[in-house]
């Protein structure tokens, strides 16, 4: 159970103004394992294997303050910051930032919904990801988001997000970012490059419709600089149903041009594979299926199990920077709850044409959870 805070019963650092009509929450989310993973390229016999500590598999590691102040007439300030951490060392995530995660701030309203200005995710990682898998984007190779990329948990600096309260079920967001990554650049006219051209700008926008035993979303991204020929795109469509003994879920999208997120694992796996990209990638074309089944197994327990598929749909783009032009990945996985806070887990995967490589992808992860 969160516990709610006033400002003054914070860490120093976080002192601030106590008043009855302002709340904030500490929160947070301490996820470990162990677990084996392997990458092997058959073509070149490059094998890269890891055993050991695995940890935010299931759920980032993180720790974060939200808050509202209420303004009246039904107005509230809002604000979030959300700091991603690794359990095994400490040190932050998200490129070392102090609230990768999230950093926000912002106005909303019952009746008109909210506009929020800061680093977030895109519409799609909060509205695809859920409803395309059981896995939702989480559970390493499980991830939705190891398939459709615009769904990974992606984040964007400089952004601002409109979304509208619910109507009987309906939600629509909107947003813009002027530069997904970093400082937004200066425009300077001169004879050399424009700095304002390295702005990688996204458009970000989706509809979900969330109604008992059915949801339905739909998202759409756009992330352009001037500097590239053209946008990186991605659509998506997700839906579920819930028959309470099995729980469905249905996708498929199409990229082009290029990655909101990469496919790969890390660098110098990327590297030893030649796996691994995001941005711009011209004649890059795909479509992005993806199956998944839940069923609860007695009162604390849940069983799932999923396969998704991208296929590369441009044979310039194939014969120029793939060996396979299908990746798959087959998941099975478990949970089960000891406490309304904390639960366990096992995950399995088996990947081929990783990265749309001759890479097959091997995993087995079990972990413990705990949310505060």
């Amino acid at each position: 159970m969160k516990k709610t805070l006033l400002a003054a019963a914070l860490m120093a650092g976080f002192a601030g103004v106590a008043q009855a009509e302002t709340s904030v929450t500490l929160y947070g989310i301490v996820d470990t394992g162990l677990g084996y993973t392997q990458f092997k390229n058959k073509d070149t016999d490059v094998k890269a294997t890891r055993t050991g500590f695995y940890d935010g598999v299931q759920s980032g590691n993180r720790w974060g303050l939200r808050g509202s102040e209420d303004l009246g007439d039904g107005l509230r300030a809002v604000f979030t910051l959300e700091s991603g951490f690794t359990l095994s060392n400490g040190n932050s995530a998200q490129g070392d930032r102090l609230f990768g995660r999230e950093a926000t701030l912002g106005l909303a309203g019952d009746s008109w919904g909210s506009l929020v200005f800061g680093r977030q995710q895109n519409v799609a990682s909060r509205y695809i990801g859920d409803i395309a898998s059981p896995f939702g984007d989480s559970m390493e190779l499980a991830a939705i988001g190891k398939t459709f990329t615009s769904a990974a948990t992606v984040r964007a600096d400089n952004t601002v997000v409109y979304a509208t309260p619910n109507f009987n079920g309906f939600d629509f967001a909107i947003g813009y970012s002027f530069n997904v990554n970093g400082d937004q650049k200066w425009n300077i006219k001169n004879n050399g490059a424009n700095p304002k051209d390295q702005n990688a700008k996204l458009v970000t926008t989706g509809l979900r419709y969330v109604n008992g035993p059915i949801a339905v979303a739909a998202s759409y991204d756009n992330l352009k600089a001037s500097a590239w020929g053209k946008s990186a795109q991605a659509w998506n469509l997700a839906g579920s149903y819930d028959f309470e003994v099995v729980k469905l879920h249905l996708a498929w999208g199409q990229e082009r041009n290029g990655l909101l997120s990469s496919r790969g694992y890390n660098d110098d796996v990327n590297a030893a594979m030649g796996m691994g990209f995001s941005g711009y990638q011209k004649d890059y074309k795909t479509n992005n299926f993806a199956v998944g089944v839940s069923a609860p197994v007695g009162a604390a327990g849940k069983v799932m199990a999923g396969w998704a598929m991208s296929r590369v749909s441009d044979n310039n783009w194939f014969e120029n920077n793939a060996d396979k032009k299908s990746q798959n990945l087959f998941s099975l996985g478990y949970t089960y709850n000891l406490s309304k806070r904390t639960n366990v887990y096992a995950v399995g995967t088996y990947g081929t044409g990783y990265a749309f490589q001759d890479v097959r992808a091997t995993q087995a992860v079990v972990g413990l959870r705990h949310r505060f």
